[in-house]
């Protein structure tokens, strides 16, 4: 849907273009090897693929096979084998399924439902308690999983049960859900950050900091649209929020124990220097063992279930990375994400304006890239744009890991919206999670409007601790 806009809003300026600055000759330098139909019609592919009900990562390999043997002279097929090579053995992404087996053991060793329970008993005297209890709880917990994927998948497992016999309308609940997922990767410790630190030789404990200010905001924003829909929809607060006393509430901050020390296991090594995010990751998992060990609820059976989900979870993520960075190949060597990445640079605008288009067109590839294959392949070609711009490359690097998140719960194929229609016991059309999820994503659009407005957000921290 972004990606089809965007194409109509680029093909309108393609023509302003052509008629007030020098930039078109060049654009269309660029665009002759790679026509606007061919492009339409591949764009067209993706969306029949979507409909008919493909796997992501099946219909990203195949719509790379077509428009590599469609428009591409190139022999693609001997790089297969290296192309997933590559991803496959990146000591970074090592991270993604250790996080992913904290969150198992988390989640059955009932430290993640402790989480969950404790902050509703914080939250269930607002209007819609149970809605801000998904925000905070995934919030919190995406302080130690780094994943959207992983917050996601764990806290939709402890919180869905809790909405079967309520009141709640179900897309709500999910579009908060996806929402809360979202901030897995923003919220340090997130992986995009990681990789984008490594590419543009940024500092990435700076980055961590500057994600403080815009992840306040965007949980500021989300709790607002929960407060606007739950005043409209007449959701009040739950009715064991209110006769809980204060007492009650002192006591529930000890199921909270257990996340802050692995908040702090976690994070603290990494900011202290003492480990990397990927032997963090093993700390945690380590962490996360002992505690459960603690809590008595550890055994072979449990060990097994949650090495087994993670499995499975973590296939799911690998097939769509392979399939994601086999598209960006294809992409890459006809040239088109540099193509529309020189074009960008070249419009006669100002730099706001310019900016906002860079914002678009990544909106627009988020559709059909995977996040981190989109980051690698334009960051190198758009960052020194961005410091000839005069941007900060800390505050770039934040509004890319945004960008990133948008993508992930933006319809049709975000990753964290199908995650979630998977978890869910009661059925119903994957539009409840579409529907429900819109205006969670317009507001995280408001927020990158925000910190483009006061970019002091992301910066403030970094420039009083750095």
């Amino acid at each position: 849907m972004i990606a089809i806009v965007f194409i109509l809003v680029m093909g309108a300026v393609v023509g302003l273009a052509s008629l007030f600055g020098p930039a078109s000759g060049a654009a269309a330098a660029s665009a002759a090897s790679v026509p606007w139909w061919a492009l339409a019609a591949v764009l067209v592919a993706f969306v029949g693929f979507f409909a008919g009900g493909i796997y992501v990562g099946a219909a990203l390999a195949m719509l790379s096979l077509l428009a590599g043997f469609g428009l591409s002279d190139r022999p693609f097929w001997n790089f297969i084998g290296e192309m997933i090579w590559g991803p496959s053995t990146n000591f970074v992404l090592v991270s993604v399924p250790l996080f992913l087996l904290m969150g198992e053991i988390m989640l059955r060793a009932g430290l993640s439902e402790r989480l969950y329970r404790a902050l509703n008993v914080w939250m269930g005297r607002l209007p819609g308690g149970l809605l801000h209890t998904n925000i905070m709880a995934c919030g919190v917990f995406s302080a130690v999983a780094g994943s959207s994927v992983a917050t996601a998948a764990t806290m939709g497992s402890v919180a869905l049960p809790y909405f079967e016999k309520s009141h709640y309308p179900p897309r709500l609940v999910l579009g908060s859900l996806a929402a809360g997922g979202a901030l897995g990767n923003l919220i340090p410790p997130g992986i995009t950050f990681i990789i984008y630190g490594l590419i543009t030789e940024t500092s990435v404990g700076a980055l961590y900091l500057a994600a403080v200010g815009p992840s306040v905001l965007v949980v500021l924003l989300f709790t607002l649209t929960i407060l606007f829909y739950s005043y409209r929809l007449k959701l009040h607060g739950d009715a064991g929020g209110a006769s809980v006393g204060w007492a009650q509430r002192l006591a529930s901050l000890s199921d909270l124990v257990p996340t802050a020390l692995l908040i702090g296991l976690v994070l603290g090594t990494i900011y202290a220097g003492w480990a990397t995010p990927t032997e963090s990751a093993a700390l945690g998992v380590a962490g996360a063992i002992v505690l459960s060990l603690v809590d008595r609820k550890l055994s072979w059976k449990m060990m097994s279930e949650s090495m087994r989900s993670t499995a499975r979870t973590t296939s799911m993520i690998a097939l769509i990375l392979f399939g994601a960075y086999f598209l960006n190949y294809i992409l890459s060597s006809l040239g088109i994400p540099q193509m529309l990445a020189k074009f960008l640079t070249s419009l006669p605008l100002p730099g706001w304006a310019i900016m906002l288009v860079i914002i678009g067109f990544y909106l627009a590839l988020g559709t059909f890239m995977e996040g981190m294959s989109m980051v690698i392949t334009t960051i190198p070609l758009l960052f020194p744009v961005v410091k000839a711009l005069g941007y900060d490359p800390i505050w770039f690097g934040v509004v890319i890991t945004m960008l990133v998140e948008i993508a992930m719960i933006s319809p049709p194929d975000g990753t964290v919206l199908y995650v979630l229609q998977g978890m869910r016991r009661q059925p119903g059309p994957i539009t409840d999670v579409f529907s429900g999820v819109m205006p969670f994503m317009f507001v995280y659009m408001l927020a990158i409007i925000v910190l483009m407005l006061f970019p002091a957000i992301a910066l403030w921290l970094p420039a009083a601790l750095m």
